[in-house]
């Protein structure tokens, strides 16, 4: 999926979600930046790549739908909302090139999961380990807020990566309750058990699944970190619970 893009403008490819040929995660990813099934994203996140951040008026804008990045044999999915209309629509990986993904990178560096601590573009040298990042909406959405209507429309997408990572896949931290409600669906459609009633989203929440851990964490957005509703503490917290339950080495 790294890699720059084009202004979004030319980007033809899947009218839907979901369909196209080819197997295995990258195939997934390839057919994801193609998806064009929700107009209103599409007009949205090309616009924003045509008139760009003049912070960033140099630089060639993705603008297009940003698929998961991490390892195919990854044993933790970190499901978030949705691209930042100048972060990841900009750079084309997900929490690249914005506050959140500061947050996000930081803690995942502290706790031994990322090579580095930043994540600036898609050439910058990090890398994941044992950890998958993706989110329920592909597109960057109007005033960061996609419609439930979207979510839905997208969620084929997270379901096939979830088919696909099921084989290693031990835990998910889901980043707030948008993506809860759109993780607890797709989960059920891949083929794990969800209880009924469905669990409540909450900070610290942990449901088991058959054989997957699922955590809640409050989302890495700039409301809830400028606030201090989540620390840095807090998200390292869930990670190293979420990594523990997934079988993997953490530090501290």
């Amino acid at each position: 999926m790294d890699g720059g893009g084009s202004g979004g403008g030319d980007v033809v490819a899947d009218s839907g979600c979901g369909g196209g040929a080819g197997t295995g995660l990258a195939a997934l990813d390839a057919r994801i930046t193609g998806c064009r099934a929700c107009p209103r994203l599409v007009e949205w996140r090309e616009e924003v790549a045509r008139t760009r951040r003049a912070a960033f008026a140099d630089q060639e804008y993705w603008g297009r739908p940003v698929p998961g990045f991490g390892p195919a044999d990854a044993a933790l999915l970190i499901v978030g909302l949705a691209p930042a209309a100048h972060g990841a629509n900009r750079t084309g990986r997900m929490f690249t090139g914005d506050r959140s993904g500061d947050v996000l990178y930081a803690a995942l560096h502290d706790v031994g999961l990322a090579s580095r601590a930043t994540a600036t573009a898609v050439d910058d040298g990090l890398e994941l380990y044992g950890v998958r990042i993706t989110s329920p909406v592909h597109c960057a959405p109007p005033a960061n807020r996609p419609t439930p209507e979207e979510r839905n429309t997208c969620r084929p997408w997270l379901r096939q990566e979830l088919e696909l990572l099921r084989p290693t896949l031990r835990a998910v931290v889901v980043l707030g309750a948008f993506g809860w409600q759109a993780a607890l669906p797709a989960l059920a459609e891949a083929g794990w058990a969800v209880p009924r009633p469905r669990p409540v989203f909450g900070h610290g929440s942990h449901v088991r699944l058959d054989d997957l851990d699922l955590f809640g964490c409050f989302h890495v957005s700039q409301r809830n970190t400028f606030t201090g509703r989540l620390t840095p503490a807090m998200l390292r917290d869930v990670l190293r619970k979420a990594a523990r339950s997934a079988g993997l080495a953490v530090a501290g």
